[in-house]
């Protein structure tokens, strides 16, 4: 449903995005995460055709994102990562106006979302909260009830309720078949609603897989505090042990399989106050991957 192959499409200042190739297919949530400036928010321009590549390719629904990009609109669901909207518009018109746009006119599945989300569009949405704005942009995403949907920080602004209503609505709308690409920096909601992810980091593709896995690959990760945490920091991080010191004084600590024994003996030189095994979230398995860069 969404395809890009050997895309590359570069800036002036040679940042840009290279050689990328990836596919989401019908009826799959793909996480695209990484850091501001990665390439995320150049591939969705590609994606819906506000942008050219240089090199390459991409589409959706079998439609070339560049000579399609008028048609692919209508039938695509978008939130932008900068929520703008014309100005001068109450938040009724502007749904109104998006439905004359895609041809729709069916309401009732905007009613529902309204509803949902507890939103009233009525009124100026210069003077909606940034919250309501975010509401406003997801009912206009989802309701001509589209196949494709592109989903860029979709919750920005909403309170934890509304976080968890729109991760409801992109479960049951992935159980009816939908196909979602959505890039987001809140790793509890990609870990709950993606089948898989893609991480970009400087431009690149360095790894897609299925989330599961993600963590069936990954180093098991332990915390730990000692009655010398600075000392044992110190020689795990010789020994090549991945750390993070947490605020709270102790110490996360990832071990790869074959190393457990070696590095409970180094921990059991240390008086032991706490230690425990974490659940390895997504967030952890993102900053294996990118180190001081995703911080």
């Amino acid at each position: 449903m969404i395809a890009v192959s050997g895309m590359t499409l570069t800036y002036p200042s040679g940042k840009g995005v290279f050689d990328l190739s990836f596919a989401v297919p019908k009826g799959v949530v793909t996480g695209y995460l990484g850091p501001n400036g990665a390439g995320k928010t150049t591939t969705i321009r590609a994606l819906l055709g506000f942008m050219r590549p240089n090199s390459g390719s991409c589409s959706i629904l079998g439609l070339d994102c560049q000579r399609s990009a008028p048609a692919i609109q209508k039938k695509l669901g978008y939130i932008p990562g900068e929520i703008a909207f014309p100005v001068g518009m109450d938040g009724d018109e502007f749904l109104s106006f998006m439905n004359d746009m895609r041809g729709s006119r069916d309401l009732g599945l905007q009613a529902k979302l309204l509803d949902m989300f507890e939103l009233s569009p009525k009124g100026r949405i210069r003077k909606f909260s940034k919250g309501t704005k975010q509401k406003l942009a997801i009912v206009a995403a989802f309701m001509h009830d589209p196949e494709v949907l592109i989903l860029d920080e979709p919750t920005s602004g909403l309170d934890p309720l509304m976080q968890n209503r729109f991760v409801e609505l992109v479960l049951s709308e992935k159980a009816r078949g939908k196909t979602i690409l959505m890039s987001s920096h809140n790793f509890e909601e990609v870990e709950k609603t993606c089948d898989s992810v893609l991480i970009i980091k400087n431009g690149r593709i360095i790894r897609q897989a299925s989330v599961e896995q993600l963590r069936s690959t990954q180093r098991r990760v332990f915390s730990l505090a000692t009655s010398d945490n600075a000392a044992l920091s110190e020689r795990l991080g010789r020994e090549g042990y991945g750390l993070r010191r947490e605020s709270d004084g102790t110490l996360t600590v990832f071990v790869a399989g074959g190393r457990i024994d070696n590095f409970l003996k180094t921990a059991s030189q240390f008086t032991v106050l706490g230690f425990s095994e974490k659940h390895q979230s997504l967030e952890d398995i993102f900053i294996e991957y990118y180190g001081k860069e995703a911080k």
